[in-house]
């Protein structure tokens, strides 16, 4: 499900609005961040946030929203909501609101401060769990800000939110939908390289052999990991576009606002410790490419790319063969490959996190045909095509 922003208001300073007191936690009050500079602030409550709620990943991190918000954000307005505990932030719902369409139908939504690129998503709740999402739906339910649609894309599995969310806006009357989405493959990194090796299918061994042999016939193979912002960034981009991406136009450099959100991301994470721009070279020449970064000890694969001039030799396989033996050899934590679970990534592991988009639609007129079209219709719809499929094609007995 995509979501088209189109230009909407933008206003400026934060907006309180007290929650009504609460039976487990009658001081907590919500505030809503709606400017830039705000936002900026907010960096060492939100990363202190982030460490108390036990997110795994980067891309909740202050860092990632704020370079994802200056790079995507045209159109959409801030709706950042800080919720507070006798006056001190306890957490934090990273929301943006906006216009869109959806099968064909204007709408008004508040979503996530997420796009394609935001591999995994949520609130970032530190302490007082419960009451936290109450006092969030709360705020959301009131009439400060009209919305048809509550997107929250790319829940994992697990997430509080996911657990609460629904059911405080069920028992407000508001329709609610859960949409699985990926499952990203993930490796844990446990015992040795060696014992890891041995139990990879005998088939893909076998191929990883083969073909590093024949790859070292052209010259000495070996792994290329750079950890600063410098030229080596536009080796990666121009091998990540080299091949189908960049002829399908998918490519970050086929994008302005792609190459500037990666470029800038890589700068903030090298200054962080966490950028890894890891390459296959062969006779001192890079192949392949994997733009990664390495965040509470667990490496994370943003972008691939190869020369298509090597494809023979799967320098993609090839440079994950080497970038996992590092891994084990560092005492890394885990390889979370995110993205789709793709056939090349269960060959390395066969674990994989699944994620959720959560919907909630408001009690408009057009969200209640939202609700209808995405959750009731279109599931009928592929249930009968696929029964006609089965049919081979033909129609059900008695049927018109």
């Amino acid at each position: 499900m995509s979501l088209a922003p189109v230009m909407g208001p933008r206003a400026s300073g934060a907006a309180v609005v007290a929650v009504p007191p609460l039976a487990a936690a009658p001081s907590l009050r919500v505030r809503a961040v709606s400017d830039y500079e705000r936002l900026v602030e907010l960096e060492p409550v939100w990363n202190r946030l982030l460490d108390e709620a036990g997110i795994d990943h980067p891309f909740l991190s202050h860092e990632w929203v704020r370079t994802w918000w200056e790079c995507f954000g045209a159109g959409q307005r801030l709706y950042v909501l800080v919720v507070e505990a006798d006056g001190e932030p306890v957490a934090i719902a990273p929301l943006m609101v906006g216009r869109g369409r959806l099968y064909g139908v204007s709408l008004r939504w508040l979503q996530l401060i997420a796009n394609a690129h935001t591999q995994r998503c949520d609130f970032i709740v530190g302490r007082r769990g419960e009451a936290v999402y109450e006092a969030i739906w709360r705020h959301l339910s009131s009439a400060e800000v009209a919305w048809d649609v509550l997107v929250l894309p790319q829940l994992p599995a697990g997430s509080g939110t996911l657990e609460h969310l629904p059911e405080l806006a069920r028992q407000d009357g508001f329709r609610v939908g859960v949409w699985r989405s990926v499952d990203s493959p993930r490796l844990p990194v446990a015992g040795t390289w060696e014992d890891y090796v041995g139990r990879l299918a005998p088939k893909h061994r076998s191929n990883l052999r083969n073909r590093l042999r024949r790859l070292e016939e052209r010259g000495k193979v070996a792994l290329e990991v750079v950890t600063d912002c410098g030229p080596a960034l536009e080796d990666g981009l121009r091998l990540e576009a080299a091949a189908w991406k960049g002829e399908a136009g998918t490519a970050i450099r086929c994008r302005p606002e792609l190459s500037r959100f990666y470029t800038r991301l890589a700068s903030w994470a090298a200054k962080r410790g966490w950028l890894r721009l890891q390459f296959l070279t062969v006779g001192g020449r890079r192949v392949a490419f994997a733009y990664s970064l390495c965040y509470k000890n667990t490496i994370f694969l943003l972008k691939p790319g190869y020369d298509p001039d090597y494809a023979r030799y799967s320098p993609s396989n090839l440079l994950c063969y080497l970038v996992l033996r590092d891994a084990f050899a560092a005492r890394i934590t885990a390889h979370d490959f995110l993205g789709a679970n793709d056939d090349w990534k269960r060959e390395w592991t066969s674990e994989a996190r699944p994620h959720f988009w959560l919907f909630v639609f408001g009690g408009t007129p057009r969200a209640r045909l939202l609700y209808f079209t995405k959750f009731s219709l279109l599931p009928w719809i592929k249930r009968e095509y696929h029964a006609w499929r089965s049919r081979g094609g033909r129609r059900r007995p008695g049927a018109p």
